[in-house]
């Protein structure tokens, strides 16, 4: 108690010494990291600050320090019994309070504390069942970092193993396909969340519906990831809504070139704990026209997210929460024939989509260092397609129809309990109930008749059932094991999967740690595809299984001083039961957009892939002022048709480099305002194509490839550059930003495929640099 006054006094005392300067508040919680309870009376220190800043926390694991000065701080919080915590680069800002959560390790065994290294957890994930694979998305990182547009899921790009690209955020993890990525929101799986998603390619889009104002600290994960993650192959973006001010009101506006953005926050009452957070953002891109692709006409989105936070008493602290975009876009043919050179010049396209997820959690303490986590959440996703192409006559022809809605009524429920200090256990269910309609109708291909034919005409209610526990088993303080299974049942044609996962991990020094890691995984295709008619009107493909993985990951984790971080990892991943046309190159692990909807063949479980390769992260946390990391990967992905033949896949760049690095300056008369400069530097390798046939294409006036040797072309390496200038005025619970961000600043030509020229008789390929500036004022208070 008397540590506790005399913090208060403290802190008092420094808000009366320090009124000159702009200063803001630090406040958090500390848990425990296995059981999630909060750890009371814990002392909470900012070390480096003169005099020393400190407090500690009261019954329910809360903590507060008043009137710290604006910058950038780390945080250390320990407590006897457990290891000691250092918190990296947090940012305090006069317009908004910043909330900290600490999780603490109890320890084995005891320590003297004097020979205990405090954990740094600037990358470590959240998900605390995870010893390899997975590394935290900080929003401040992704709102700071070059190439990143406040948009998270491009922050992502910038991880080993991790390729991306300029117009497309698509996100391909370790030479898989982004279609094999698992989106979740809240615990929930939820539809593709990039506005115009899964049209130029499956799983990726222009940007995500969840900016950085709302969204949360989150885990990202490129292989091996934990039981509880099903209905995924590659990786998990494992997203979390953060909980609003639920001391004061805080809210934001910006507005640039990209559109309109604004945010707010705050509590319900003063006399009440819960809060309220949301975000809307609109735009047309009409100011960027000029630097889009030719084809991008028509094109607006906009999107809104929430998050309302319910405390009670006995029973429990209730959440509710959602998402969702509304995208528009589209193209006018030419009308005058003189002008066709390709065939986008000939065709009328309207496009219309929408994604929605929305859903109530309620998280119950229970006895024993237990509590039960149960979500009801309904998601929705849409894509209305019209394609025209002009005929001869300059009349328009239908060329496809898209139109499908996916209703999902999603029901999970975990039960987590400490046991130990040695063992944590979580264990749950997760119930999707699987609503679909969809119609598709595409073009017969020439010479026949441009008639349209049925694709797939389907609705009903399928259903996909899973169930998991996992397991932490901490033999020392030195050795951790995870041990989890993962079932699942798709009740469209019973088919089921079982997925144990293991990993191991060795603290072999205070600093230094191995960890291995095997897992198996599986993932649903697309509902379209289990519907495909053959002209009989027979579903050929009913009875398509999942497509499976197994990895294996290995790594070296080095946290050289307070400071930098070292981490290698090589791994090996073997995909099987992966479905193929027999007779062809085709195999979904090659699937890339639109186009591919239109698969007609019977599919068969019987293709393979193989990805192997090294990750390799270093990096300087922000500290002195400057930051910088450097992440390289090199990789070999390929896959094995029906026939036993293998090939590159078309997501085998072969190698990947990133260099990002960052500096602020503190500025102004008291030195309370930022100027900062951060840039991104990547190289990766080039896109995979395969040979152009053509004779072929002269005949069929259209790009024609030889599937005879699919993707054995590759594009020469691509640079791609970007850089963000920023400067902040910090006044009295207020500030105001300006902002420059500017993609692609290298002008790099990005690869679409190839197209016929219709003037020239020839097929080209069709690239182009698109270099997206954004100009934009933001104001906080």
């Amino acid at each position: 108690m008397k540590k506790i006054l005399a913090a208060v006094f403290y802190n008092v005392f420094f808000v009366g010494i320090l009124s000159g300067q702009v200063t803001q508040h630090i406040r958090g919680f500390v848990y425990d990291h296995a059981s999630g309870q909060p750890v009371p009376y814990a002392t909470v220190v900012l070390p480096g600050t003169d005099p020393l800043r400190g407090t500690s926390t009261d019954s329910t694991g809360h903590f507060i320090l008043l009137g710290i000065p604006v910058g950038r701080y780390d945080l250390k919080a320990s407590f006897t019994g457990y290891e000691p915590v250092l918190v990296k680069d947090i940012y305090l800002s006069s317009s908004r309070e910043t909330v900290v959560e600490v999780f603490l390790k109890e320890q084995t065994a005891l320590v003297p504390e004097v020979v205990v290294t405090p954990e740094i957890n600037k990358s470590e994930p959240l998900n605390r069942m995870s010893v390899t694979g997975g590394r935290l998305l900080s929003v401040e990182e992704a709102s700071r970092y070059a190439g990143g547009m406040d948009d998270p899921a491009r922050l992502a790009a910038s991880f080993a193993g991790v390729t991306g690209s300029i117009g497309n955020n698509g996100i391909a993890v370790r030479g898989n396909a982004p279609k094999f990525l698992l989106w979740r929101l809240e615990e929930v799986e939820i539809p593709n969340p990039n506005h115009f998603a899964d049209v130029a390619t499956f799983g990726g889009g222009g940007l995500t519906a969840l900016s950085s104002q709302v969204l949360g600290n989150s885990d990202f994960f490129t292989g091996a990831f934990p039981a509880e993650y099903g209905n995924a192959l590659s990786g998990v973006f494992d997203m979390h809504l953060r909980n609003g001010n639920n001391r004061q009101h805080e809210h934001t506006l910006q507005t640039g070139l990209t559109g309109i953005d604004i945010a707010s926050e705050g509590p319900f009452s003063r006399k009440q704990a819960g809060s309220y957070i949301f975000n809307y953002r609109y735009s047309t891109l009409s100011l960027l026209t000029p630097l889009l692709p030719e084809d991008a006409g028509g094109t607006a989105y906009q999107d809104l997210s929430f998050k309302l936070v319910f405390p009670t008493g006995k029973t429990g602290v209730f959440s509710v929460w959602g998402t969702g975009l509304i995208d528009r876009s589209g193209a006018k043919a030419e009308t005058e024939p003189d002008k066709w050179i390709y065939k986008q010049d000939m065709e009328n396209q309207d496009a219309r989509q929408f994604m929605g997820a929305a859903g109530m959690n309620h998280k119950l303490g229970l006895p024993h260092g237990a509590f039960l986590k149960t979500t009801l959440a309904a998601t929705v996703s849409g894509l209305d397609m019209h394609t025209e192409r002009m005929d001869e006559a300059a009349q328009p022809v239908p060329r496809n129809v898209i139109e499908h809605t996916n209703r999902n009524l999603v029901f999970a429920s975990a039960y987590h309990r400490k046991y130990s200090a040695r063992h944590t256990n979580k264990t749950g269910i997760r119930l999707t109930g699987l609503h679909y309609v969809m119609r598709m109708k595409n073009a017969a291909p020439p010479p026949q008749p441009p008639a349209l034919q049925t694709v797939t005409d389907e609705s009903g209610f399928s259903s996909l059932l899973a169930a998991y526990s996992s397991s932490t088993v901490r033999f020392s303080d030195r050795w951790q094991m995870n041990l989890g299974l993962n079932a699942q049942l798709f009740t469209l044609n019973g088919r089921c999967a079982i997925e144990p996962r293991f990993g191991l991990k060795w603290k072999f020094r205070p600093r230094h740690a191995l960890a291995f890691a095997h897992t198996l995984h599986s993932r649903l295709e697309m509902l379209n595809y289990y519907f495909v008619q053959s002209e009989t009107g027979e579903r050929i493909n009913r009875n398509l299984d999942f497509t499976r993985a197994s990895h294996f990951v290995f790594s070296y984790d080095w946290n050289i001083g307070t400071d930098f971080h070292l981490k290698i990892e090589p791994y090996v991943q073997l995909l099987y039961r992966v479905p193929v046309i027999p007779g062809s190159a085709t195999s979904f692990i090659n699937l890339k957009g639109n186009e591919d909807r239109f698969i007609t063949g019977k599919l068969e479980n019987k293709g393979r892939g193989l990805n192997c390769g090294l990750d390799v992260t270093f990096e300087k946390y922000m500290a002195q002022g400057y930051y910088f990391m450097l992440t390289g990967s090199v990789f070999d992905s390929r896959y094995q048709t029906a026939e036993h033949v293998w090939y590159n896949t078309r997501y085998n760049r072969n190698l990947v480099f990133n260099f990002l690095s960052g500096k602020e300056w503190m500025c102004g008369k008291k030195r309370q305002n930022v100027f900062g400069a951060n840039g991104k530097l990547s190289c990766q390798g080039g896109d995979r194509y395969s040979p152009v046939d053509e004779e072929a294409s002269a005949l069929q006036q259209d790009a024609v490839y030889d599937e005879q040797n699919p993707f054995s072309k590759q594009l020469s390496p691509a640079w791609l550059g970007h850089f963000t200038l920023s400067y902040k005025i910090n006044r009295h619970r207020k500030s105001h930003e300006f902002a420059v961000k500017v993609l692609n600043v290298t002008g790099y030509r990005e690869y679409y495929g190839h197209r016929y020229n219709f003037k020239t008789g020839r097929v080209e390929e069709e690239r182009e640099a698109i270099v997206i500036p954004d100009i934009s004022y933001k104001i906080e208070f």
